[in-house]
Order: C-alpha cells, then structure tokens, then sequence
C-alpha cells in the first residue's frame, strides 16, 4: 500500500543544513533544561513512598491533606488526584530509619475520619536502591547504544553506525528534555519507554539505510544527496504509515489509558515524533556530513564481487578436476 505516490524525487537534502539547525537548537534546549531544572525523578529512583488511596465518591483532598500533616512519617508528603477526583496519592520521601514502619495501616489511622476508602497501593523504595536503579537504568541506556553501534558497523558501514547512534542520541536527548519540560516524573516505567524509543528509531533508521545502500548500486548517479532523495522518497509512504499508525496508537492510551501509564505514553508519543524525523532528516544527511564516498564505496562492491566470482570459478574448476 502507497500513500504518496511520487514521479520524481523530493530534494530533501537540500534542506539538510535547515533540518539540522533546528535540531542542534532542539537538542541543546534539551541538555540546558536538564542541567538546569533537572528531572523530577519518582519514587523508583528518588526513593520514598507512594501510598494510593481509593474513596467512594470524591476524594476530599483536602482533609487528606491536613490529615496527613498530624504524622511525622508524612512529614513534607504531597497529595494530588490520580487519574479522576475519587482517587488521590500520597508521595513522601521517607528515610531509611522509617522504613520498617507500616505505612499502609498508619495512612488508615490517619484518614479514618475522611469518608469511606480503601487504601490500594504502597509502593516504598529505600534511598540507597533508588540510586541504584538510577545508575542501572543509565548504564541499559549507554550499553543499548554501544550494541547498536556495533550492530550497524557489522551490518553497514562505520559511517552509517556513527549515523544512527547520532540520531538516537537525537532523539532520546529531546524525549528527555522534554520530560524535564512538562515536569514528567521519571520512573522505570519512563525507562521503559526511552529504550522503546532507541528500538522504534533504530528499525526506521535501518529500513532508510537499506533503501540507500541499494539506492547505491541501482541509482545512475554518483551524487550522494541524490542518491539518498531517491532512497527517501521511496520509505516515505512505508514510514507515514508505519508512523501514524503507531502514534494513533499510542494517542489513545495516552488519552484513555489513565494516569498510570500516562507519563509512559507522553515518552513514546515525542519519541514516535523525533524519531521518524530524524530517520529521514537528520540520519541520512549525517552520511554526506562524514563524507561518505560512493565511488570509493561501489568500487569496494565491484572488487568484492569480483574476488567472489574468482573463488566460485577454482570451485568449479577443482570440483571438474582440472586443478
């Protein structure tokens, strides 16, 4: 199925120094966003605890609140709505000497005289494994983008490999400034969701690339720009699709699927966005800013073919006994 149908091919790469000046201010509004505000890091990675509170009817957030304030366990907690008006969560940093008391049971001492509810959830998580599951979750990031990096060298070029690992830079850069943007609170759920978006953004960067490398031996023309307009414009129908397919997707459980899931479908839908952009504008022209040589490279293609016509050629002549 094709959405766009084209007779000629679309001059993307004369727009590259555009495309890649928006993305140069894109990434390094991100990486000040970060360094300045910094993320709001949940309970997963802060440490503390997470107590959810269901009530029957509206939740009368604020006697939870005062409530709250009569413990010192609780002491500095914040007390927000949890996907509709029935339901709030109480967060608080608790320290490790506290870890060893029940929250759970002392949370129904304390609202016992709020109205009816049932407590859910309690989610604690200690300092210490927070910090843990913080590194953990950075070096998954880095040690995905190493195994990238040596997937592509394997399976392309080196040039192409430095390409994509670029644009995935690219990409998971502004999904986090992003984050730090809309203050989205980062947890292994948001991790999830990063890595997510390293593999949608690499499958389309790939699906580019192999259209370019054949682009390079059927194309005429020894102009790499030209080449990889040819190459593009064919995935662009394949990309659209494949993309808004994924994003409707995604919009919908971003919009229905409540406030658990809600910081991890916001992640993915930037990532859907940034990452089929920078598969088609900021990959691709990557390849002529290293200096990608087509003649060089289909010369490399020519005496490879030739040295396997050589090896099949003794085979024949070893297997007829004339060697």
């Amino acid at each position: 199925m094709e959405l766009f149908r084209y007779k000629k091919p679309i001059p993307l790469m004369s727009k590259a120094k555009i495309f890649f000046t928006l993305s140069l201010v894109a990434v390094l509004a991100s990486w000040v966003l970060i360094f300045a505000k910094g993320f709001n890091y949940g309970i997963d990675f802060a440490g503390g605890t997470l107590v959810q509170v269901k009530y029957e009817g509206k939740a009368p957030i604020d006697k939870v609140r005062e409530a709250i304030k009569k413990s010192k366990i609780f002491e500095g907690a914040s007390v927000n709505y949890f996907g509709s008006d029935d339901e709030v969560v109480i967060k608080v940093r608790t320290s490790s000497k506290k870890l060893g008391t029940d929250i759970g049971d002392e949370a129904r001492k304390l609202l016992a005289d709020t109205g009816k509810f049932e407590i859910r959830r309690v989610d604690m998580v200690g300092p210490k494994v927070g910090n843990e599951l913080r590194e953990k979750g950075l070096m998954a990031l880095v040690l995905a983008i190493a195994g990238i990096l040596l997937y592509v060298s394997f399976r392309f070029e080196w040039r192409f490999a430095i390409a994509s690992v670029l644009a995935l830079v690219h990409d998971i850069s502004i999904a986090m400034g992003a984050l730090v943007l809309f203050n989205v609170e980062v947890n292994l759920d948001i991790l999830a969701a990063l890595l997510t978006i390293l593999g949608y953004s690499l499958n389309d960067t790939i699906i580019v690339f192999d259209r370019i490398r054949e682009g390079l031996t059927t194309v005429k023309s020894a102009n790499l720009a030209n080449i990889i307009d040819e190459s593009v414009t064919r995935t662009l129908s394949r990309t659209t699709l494949t993309s808004l397919t994924t994003f409707f997707v995604v919009l919908t459980l971003f919009l229905m699927g409540g406030e658990i899931i809600h910081g991890f479908s916001f992640t993915l839908l930037v990532g859907i966005v940034v990452g089929t952009y920078s598969s088609i504008f900021i990959a691709s022209p990557l390849l002529m800013m290293m200096g990608f040589d087509v003649e060089n490279y289909r010369k490399k293609l020519a005496d490879k073919k030739r040295r396997e016509q050589e090896k099949e050629k003794m085979r024949a002549m070893y297997e007829q006994g004339t060697v």
